[in-house]
């Protein structure tokens, strides 16, 4: 568990926490100073030395921030793709896929809007079918109900691991077991779980992970990375091409590159890109397990000081759950809350209908508050929020 000498060292080396109280991590973290003066210094540099030139100086670092990010979910360097986002890694993998008409792509009720988007585009274009399973009414996902669901035609499995308006933590690890055990390709969305809960890509036998760099793992907006196993990696097409992901080799033919960068562009922020590998690296000194293990203890006094607010309904079940807390309060419209409480300097996020679709309309949810925590909140931040709503609802 972290200490308390140690949050006091965290918190002192994050500029925003004596400014605000911010539980948006959900949405983008606060950045610990070291990561700001990564981009910073290398921007600086940049501006005095030249890009090229700062690039080549720093060919090392940058180098080491695959090898930093293969750390973080154990995989190999050579299984990394840096982009700009989590979407952007999610739609280079899943527009790769060779999809052909009457394929099957199951995911769950939990799925990003980005992520539907995608699939109904697919099925506008190239006649695939999509496949919803759906949670119990306690939140399990129900797995039986998945591999009964699993036929010839399944393509893909697709799961977003922790979604975007609930705290609901999907099986991951189980749900890949399946996958495996039937060779179908398998998508993970880790979008809000890198940072947040320890990711082993070995557990959890997914062929394709996505994250983003912005929420818990603390780095700048405009990061993220993608993992393809290497031995799906051919299976894949890729989107865009340019020098970097493949060599001509005459005027009427080329190779593709022979790792996981051929689905990342050669052009992008080499300081952002520090900045995540800076980012990365502060975690794993952490230990996300141990990062963890505060955000459930954090989560759990939230709900719990939150459940006992009259007039406050908390909407997150399931057997995990984990930082992201959702909630409604009764005559009060979401914005109007997240509004209020900026007005004290504390961050919330307003989780629409839209963001995760089937599982708000299931729930007939218009919108819900998200209070995010992390691991460099405290107690006391919890009490604040809890009695600023007792102040909104009274008044």
């Amino acid at each position: 568990m972290i200490t308390a000498n140690e949050l006091t060292q965290y918190r002192e080396a994050t500029s925003g926490t004596r400014q605000i109280i911010h539980f948006n991590n959900a949405g983008a973290s606060l950045p610990p100073d070291i990561v700001v003066n990564t981009v910073t210094d290398y921007l600086r540099e940049e501006a005095l030395a030249g890009g090229y030139e700062t690039e080549y100086k720093y060919q090392h670092q940058l180098e080491e921030t695959y090898t930093l990010i293969a750390r973080l979910i154990n995989a190999q360097a050579n299984e990394i793709a840096i982009v700009e986002n989590a979407s952007t890694a999610w739609g280079y993998a899943f527009n790769g896929i060779r999809f052909k008409k009457g394929d099957v792509v199951i995911t769950s009720e939990m799925e990003y809007i980005t992520n539907l988007l995608g699939f109904l585009h697919l099925k506008q274009t190239h006649g695939i079918e999509i496949q919803v399973i759906p949670n119990d009414e306690q939140g399990h996902f129900p797995l039986h109900q998945l591999e009964a669901a699993i036929t010839p035609a399944t393509r893909l499995i697709a799961i977003t691991h922790i979604p975007s308006t609930a705290g609901t933590v999907l099986p991951i690890e189980e749900i890949g077991s399946i996958a495996r055990k039937h060779g179908i390709l398998y998508l993970v969305d880790a979008c809000q779980t890198a940072g947040h809960i320890p990711i082993d890509v070995t557990k959890i036998q997914c062929d394709i992970l996505s994250v983003t760099g912005r929420k818990y793992l603390r780095a700048p907006r405009g990061t993220g990375f993608l993992y393809v196993r290497e031995e799906v990696q051919d299976q894949l097409d890729v989107m865009l091409i340019d020098g970097h992901t493949a060599t001509l080799i005459s005027e009427h033919a080329y190779e593709l590159r022979q790792d996981g960068r051929r689905f990342e562009l050669y052009e992008k922020s080499r300081a952002l890109a520090l900045g995540l590998g800076k980012a990365v690296a502060y975690a794993l000194e952490i230990g996300v397990d141990r990062i963890w293990q505060r955000i459930q203890l954090l989560a759990g006094i939230m709900r719990a000081q939150l459940k006992n607010i009259p007039g406050v309904t908390v909407h997150d079940i399931g057997p995990v759950q984990c930082g992201i807390i959702t909630f409604s309060v009764a005559g009060i419209d979401s914005q109007n809350i997240k509004t209020q409480l900026a007005q004290q300097h504390i961050n919330v996020s307003v989780g629409l209908s839209k963001s995760t679709l089937l599982y708000m309309n299931k729930h007939q949810l218009i919108s819900v508050v998200r209070a995010s925590v992390h691991y460099y909140n405290t107690e006391e931040e919890i009490a604040a929020l809890c009695q600023a709503l007792i102040n909104i609802i009274r008044a």
